[in-house]
């Protein structure tokens, strides 16, 4: 398993909120059958790197789908080869290290 992280934005959207078509990048996702997590500045999704090129490419032509005319997409792939990762364990390991008065925020 492999993790991306991907930022999917319209360019030539007038209105000020993109909470809505985030929302309908979700509704793929769901559909994709991978695990993913929306944060505030993205989504990560979990699956093999295959899966994940493929849904970042529905993902980015989701916008010219519903009549966009520019696109700007920022993904980032981790694929980790010596064992599995899955959604959740960078984060996990990092509060295990610095403890619970860190101070770090959900």
């Amino acid at each position: 398993m492999a993790l991306m992280d991907i930022t999917v934005i319209p360019l030539d959207h007038s209105r000020g909120s993109l909470s809505g078509f985030v929302a309908s990048l979700q509704e793929l996702l769901a559909a994709s059958g991978c695990r993913y997590s929306l944060h505030d500045m993205g989504t990560t999704v979990e699956g093999s790197v295959d899966e994940l090129f493929d849904l970042a490419r529905q993902l980015h032509e989701h916008s010219f789908s519903q009549g966009g005319r520019r696109v700007y997409t920022v993904m980032k792939i981790d694929d980790r080869r010596d064992r599995e990762v899955h959604l959740g364990e960078k984060t996990a390991s990092v509060k295990a290290k610095i403890g619970s008065s860190s101070g770090l925020q959900e």
